[in-house]
């Protein structure tokens, strides 16, 4: 009988994690669905019978008239050792599946993809052996893939609803998380600690595809150096998550000023000073942001300096990439 309940039970859970959790897109994910819904389904009965029980003897014995006496009960051993015993061993069931799930996630595989990624306000770079960086995170479909976790300031959290995963990026260390993606598609990644004032814009993207697609993907990637320079450019203002700070439309202001259609324009700072947005100012403005505030921004910038991340050739690319903005 305890035996067909519990399968009944686990029935059940499958269609409470398929109704109420994120899309499952690993195996983790669903072993995490099972337990979830398992705890649901046992803490659900367990409200019945307790607060049932407690309606029930309560119209039972509930006192009809003054001289209505309900009979002395002392204790019943046999039901005493039934609500110890059988919580006891729910416990224990719980805690040895959750330990052997915890175990799984915290085990890294051998031979699995490494791919480092870097956060910093407000974004995640990823960056690949071969030198290809993306602001998204691009990997194959059924591969064990360890991510390397370092921030370039505060703490940041790597969270992806789908793969059940959740690991903080701390400053000074570095920190993984492992997954292997089952099923093909775009899934998001958020910042799940509060890093600032566009915490909530820190989302990226993690594609699963084809391992074939993603080896043609890396080789793509990989020919940045053989595009226009402007186009070079486009590139590296993504991968340097510079688009989440800054529009390249008309769209909502940023955290930082728009590029739209500044080019040549005159830019006022914060102390009312008027410079024109050139090769200089832009210059000066990506490697000592503090030294060029638009009037209107906080102050200090939150913009972090590039200087020493980015060589000549990168720089000259961004530039013309927001020239062509005009």
């Amino acid at each position: 009988m305890a035996s067909g309940m519990l399968f009944a039970m686990l029935l059940m859970n499958k269609a409470v994690a398929g109704t109420f959790m994120p899309e499952q897109g690993t195996d983790i994910a669903r072993q995490i669905d099972d337990l979830y819904g398992f705890l649901i389904i046992v803490s659900f009965i367990s409200c019945a019978i307790l607060i049932g029980g407690m309606i029930y003897f309560a119209m039972k014995y509930k006192r009809k008239s003054a001289n209505d006496k309900t009979a002395y009960i002392t204790h019943d051993t046999r039901l005493e050792v039934l609500w110890s015993v059988i919580p006891l061993i729910i416990f224990l069931l719980v805690f040895a599946w959750g330990w052997i799930i915890f175990h799984d996630m915290r085990t890294m595989p051998k031979n699995a993809l490494e791919i480092q990624v870097t956060a910093k306000q407000w974004a995640w770079v990823a960056e690949y052996k071969n030198g290809v960086r993306s602001s998204e995170i691009v990997v194959p479909v059924n591969k064990d893939v360890k991510i390397l976790l370092a921030s370039e300031d505060v703490l940041h959290s790597f969270y992806v609803p789908s793969f059940r995963i959740k690991q903080d990026a701390v400053p000074g260390r570095y920190t993984a998380v492992w997954f292997n993606a089952t099923k093909l598609g775009e899934f998001y990644v958020f910042c799940t600690e509060l890093c600032g004032t566009s915490h909530s814009s820190m989302v990226t993207k993690l594609k699963v595809v084809s391992q074939a697609d993603f080896d043609k993907w890396l080789i793509t990637e990989s020919e940045v150096g053989l595009l226009p320079i402007a186009q070079r450019g486009a590139k590296y203002f993504q991968t340097r998550a510079c688009a989440s700070c800054h529009n390249v439309n008309d769209a909502v202001v940023k955290v930082g000023p728009s590029l739209y259609q500044r080019w040549g324009k005159a830019s006022v700072q914060s102390d009312g000073s008027k410079v024109i947005f050139d090769e200089n100012h832009v210059r000066e403005s990506i490697l000592l942001p503090q030294a060029n505030i638009s009037a209107g921004f906080a102050k200090p910038s939150p913009m972090p300096s590039f200087q020493g991340q980015l060589s000549e050739s990168e720089l000259a690319a961004i530039i013309e990439y927001i020239k062509g903005l005009n």
